[in-house]
């Protein structure tokens, strides 16, 4: 069988292994470090943020935020539902509830109507209304002007979930530094990767001073092991870091494949009644993480998007339905939620693409022959 063609996998550049070398060499094998040092300023400087604490995970820094709003049990925080479980979990491990926002057609994104009309109907709880998270869904930017206007009309915080975005802008401005904090992530699937990785980016310099403390156990400063908090071990290690560093001097070329690969399918299945994609508005730019398209069955003549999958899964081709919406997850089954049917019916006909940025013309053969095949075109 031929090699397996992945959805999205790491791709290395060049400067990584030096970055790692220099870490062995000179013994900085922890969670310190200057590579973590280098990444965190390197990284404010691209996104144009201050202050960034390089963390574990995406999911950490989630999870940090909540802890540094305040969020406790019996609160609530607002979330999109059409995203991954990171995006929610940690609101449980504060023990607040999650209340679920579905999505705008335009950018499948947080609809900022839909956030209003929930958080005009939590009016009665309005003190326990901590957060409001977003997310740059697939890379594609959200409606962060009218989603800041609800909020800030509401005073709530925003945590915005750029895990997936990194690169893409708004209006010019780099996803992530819209709301009080910023989230990423750089998992080994993301558009750079770190191994395992996160940040926690903001404006406000002693709350990310706050997390990289509570990200290294919390330990206060004396001789000897001291603790007030609870922390937690969150922090990204050197040895991730210097990945990480190199990552960043390819980010702008992997942004490029990937939008040239969105490019590929659009102008593959451009006459393909039926079969549509996520486009962007003025003022948006993004970095085609993931492309991903729909198709409609009753104008494809019955194929559906699992016909598709299913037949690049029998040539080893690595395909995923897009994200099920947390409010259909069963392990938030019961939370409020605020829909309007975009996100289920885009869960139903919705299929993200390979999309690396380390995808070869014979890759992109292999996907055509597939779906000229399935579409008999």
């Amino acid at each position: 069988m031929d090699k397996r063609i992945y959805l999205s996998s790491p791709h290395m550049g060049s400067s990584e292994l030096s970055y790692i070398h220099e870490a062995f060499d000179t013994n900085w094998i922890a969670p310190l470090g200057p590579h973590v040092d280098g990444f965190e300023k390197e990284l404010g400087a691209y996104i144009n943020i201050p202050h960034v604490a390089a963390l574990s995970s995406g999911t950490a820094a989630i999870h940090l935020a909540l802890i540094l709003l305040g969020v406790g049990p019996g609160d609530i925080v607002l979330c999109q539902s059409f995203t991954f479980s990171a995006s929610a979990n940690p609101i449980r491990y504060q023990g607040a509830t999650p209340v679920f926002i579905d999505s705008e057609r335009d950018t499948w994104n947080m609809d900022p109507k839909l956030l209003k009309q929930a958080l005009d109907e939590l009016k009665a709880k309005r003190g326990k209304v901590k957060a409001i998270i977003p997310v740059h869904l697939y890379g594609m930017p959200a409606k962060m002007n009218e989603i800041m206007d609800v909020a800030n009309h509401y005073n709530i915080p925003v945590i915005e979930d750029a895990a997936e975005a990194l690169g893409s802008k708004y209006h010019d401005q780099s996803c992530g530094s819209f709301g009080q904090f910023g989230v990423y992530s750089f998992n080994g699937n993301k558009i750079i990767t770190t191994s395992g990785g996160g940040a926690l980016v903001g404006k406000d310099k002693e709350m990310i001073h706050k997390a990289r403390f509570l990200a290294s156990q919390a330990s206060d400063p004396a001789p000897h092991y001291q603790h007030s908090e609870v922390g937690y071990n969150y922090r990204l290690s050197n040895i991730c870091a210097g990945i990480g560093r190199g990552q960043l001097k390819v980010l702008d070329d992997h942004i490029s494949k990937r939008r040239n690969n969105y490019n590929f399918y659009q102008d593959l299945m451009k006459d393909i009644d039926g079969v549509t994609f996520l486009t962007e508005a003025d003022g948006v730019f993004s970095n085609r993480w993931l492309t991903t398209i729909l198709i409609d069955f009753r104008k494809t003549g019955g194929i559906t998007r699992e016909d598709l999958r299913l037949a690049l899964e029998a040539d080893n081709i690595e395909a995923r339905p897009l994200w099920k919406p947390m409010h259909l997850q069963p392990v938030f089954a019961g939370c409020p939620v605020f829909v309007n049917g975009v996100s289920e019916k885009l869960f139903e006909q919705g299929l993200c693409l390979p999309s690396g940025s380390n995808l070869t013309e014979e890759d992109q053969n292999r996907i055509s022959a597939v779906i000229k095949r399935v579409f008999q075109v």
